[in-house]
């Protein structure tokens, strides 16, 4: 059932959850006609800016919406104004950022400096990851083949950061969770999202089998009330400072927990 649930997962990656999509692929199992739907709403979306974006700043909404995927690949994820055009600094696109959140086609997903209730407190306003809408949409403006998503034999080496955090926030997004992450400045420290329930939930995600959380286990040793899980492709398993979960079990996890 688990290889059923992966193999499931993983054609989700590909075709994503515009409802288009989807329909087009459980009627007809049309891989190349899936990417040409994509394709076409990507399109879409660009003449809608055309039409409804502010003239004075749409050439900024087209940087910023096309720099998404390049965003996402780096290591860190963490939004680099620099990316979009060199030299840029965030005055320079604070508003076209701000006009694709608010259109809902992208997701901020801001920095904290400190695991500790309450999180909101301890934002970081100038450190965010940005996230878009739907993971076969990202698919289709990196130019993600079906096979290398579909078999795994480049996906989970070349884009499983960008894919499967991808993945995992639209998830929790999904069920109107808030998220955040966390880094410590001039310290490798890294944790892919925090959640604040009853308890403070650290997060990493891992989009192979690999159940290695030095990450994890430095924050745990710091503060034993928290409660840590890695989301991988390997099975569910309980340890006895932190939980893992199947990938293709996050938002149920997530939303079941206390």
């Amino acid at each position: 059932m688990s290889q059923k649930l992966i193999d499931l997962l993983r054609q989700y990656y590909y075709v994503g959850g515009m409802p288009e999509v989807v329909n087009h692929y459980c009627q007809k199992q049309d891989l190349k006609g899936v990417r040409r739907i994509q394709k076409r709403i990507l399109g879409d979306y660009e003449k809608d800016f055309s039409k409804h974006v502010p003239a004075r700043i749409l050439p900024k909404v087209v940087l910023v919406w096309n720099s998404i995927p390049s965003q996402l690949a780096k290591e860190s994820k963490k939004f680099i104004y620099g990316v979009v055009k060199k030299g840029s600094r965030a005055k320079d696109y604070e508003d076209a950022l701000q006009w694709l959140i608010n259109c809902g086609l992208a997701h901020k997903i801001m920095r904290v400096d400190r695991v500790k209730r309450p999180l909101k407190f301890y934002e970081d306003p100038g450190a965010f990851k940005l996230f878009m809408s739907d993971l076969g949409l990202l698919g289709a403006m990196s130019d993600v083949t079906s096979r290398e998503v579909l078999t795994g034999e480049n996906y989970f080496t070349e884009y499983k950061g960008a894919f499967t955090e991808q993945f995992v926030a639209q998830e929790l997004i999904a069920i109107d969770q808030k998220i955040y992450y966390y880094s410590k400045e001039n310290s490798p420290l890294e944790i892919d999202f925090l959640v604040q329930k009853d308890e403070l939930y650290p997060i990493e995600v891992n989009a192979e089998v690999n159940l290695r959380s030095k990450s994890l286990r430095t924050l745990y040793d710091e503060d034993n009330s928290l409660k840590p899980c890695r989301f991988s492709m390997a099975g569910f398993k309980e340890q006895d400072w932190m939980v893992n979960v199947p990938l293709y079990l996050a938002q149920e996890w997530m939303r079941a927990a206390e």
